[in-house]
């Protein structure tokens, strides 16, 4: 579960927004407060914020998000279960307050509106709101036993570390059995694969990198794996000699039916590793070179 809180000004125009009949709003708690719709609600407000004038966002709003999974399963009692705690969690017990639910969505979520102003006029304080507020709900949450944010973190952290050891294998896979002889070669047998490789090329027309695209992760080459950036990539390519020279001699290179720039020292890097290659199979074949 996620939560998400700020001190307003605009009470009435932001909970108008939010608690309508078009997004299916139900209100799942309310505390010393009597009216049936915002302006009712916003009227109550300011009766009690009329005793500090000096405090000018004066109403404290928070969203708090679980997951989609959770707030499927969640009913109306524990919906005010969870926004009792918050509030508790909070120490925002003894002031106005309403809450209800969006239910127009898969994602259901609370929204809660509490009068910052007390009854004896003193305003709460908010600094770092916003962090106090996801910590309350990561509490709540565990309480309740529902996904942390931390859990749902972890989650994706797990889910990325798969994608980029797949990925990394298919790279070793079509280096070492499909031997590309160069970028155009590996793109093309990295897609038979099922992985995208996305060239990156600055404004100036120059190639950067490559980006990977799989199992709807986006990485760059050095976050799949420290030997998949661009240049690492290039050292295990067979380049061909005479087109190697050609990149050596004018900083660019084909790829993907265009003329593209590549930095000096990538460009003499390639340019140098065929050669050596070349004597090597010319040594290899028992020729004089």
């Amino acid at each position: 579960m996620i939560g998400m809180g700020k001190s307003i000004s605009h009470t009435g125009a932001s909970m108008g927004y939010g608690w309508n009949e078009e997004k299916d709003a139900k209100v799942v708690y309310r505390e010393y407060l009597a009216g049936d719709d915002p302006k009712e609600i916003t009227r109550e407000f300011k009766i009690i914020q009329s005793q500090n004038h000096r405090c000018e966002k004066n109403t404290l709003s928070f969203v708090l998000s679980p997951t989609i999974e959770d707030g499927q399963e969640l009913k109306e009692k524990e919906l005010k279960e969870i926004t009792e705690r918050f509030i508790k969690e909070m120490k925002l017990q003894e002031r106005q307050a309403i809450a209800f639910v969006h239910q127009n969505t898969s994602h259901r979520h609370i929204h809660l509106y509490v009068n910052r102003i007390d009854f004896d006029g003193k305003a709460y304080k908010d600094s770092y709101i916003g962090k106090r507020s996801q910590q309350a709900a990561e509490k709540v949450a565990k309480q309740m036993g529902l996904t942390t944010v931390r859990e749902v973190q972890q989650g994706k952290l797990n889910e990325v570390k798969i994608v980029r050891q797949e990925i990394k294998q298919v790279h070793e896979k079509v280096i070492t059995e499909m031997k590309p002889k160069d970028f155009d070669q590996y793109i093309k047998y990295m897609k038979q694969k099922n992985v995208e490789v996305i060239p990156s090329i600055g404004k100036s027309n120059q190639l950067r990198g490559f980006r990977f695209e799989y199992q709807g992760q986006n990485l760059k080459g050095s976050d799949v794996h420290r030997s998949m950036s661009m240049g690492r990539i290039a050292e295990r390519i067979g380049f061909d000699k005479n087109a190697a020279q050609k990149i050596g001699n004018g900083n660019t290179m084909p790829l993907l039916g265009k003329t593209v720039g590549v930095s000096p020292n990538l460009a003499a890097n390639i340019a140098q590793k065929a050669i050596k290659l070349a004597i090597k199979k010319t040594i290899g074949l028992g020729m004089e070179i």
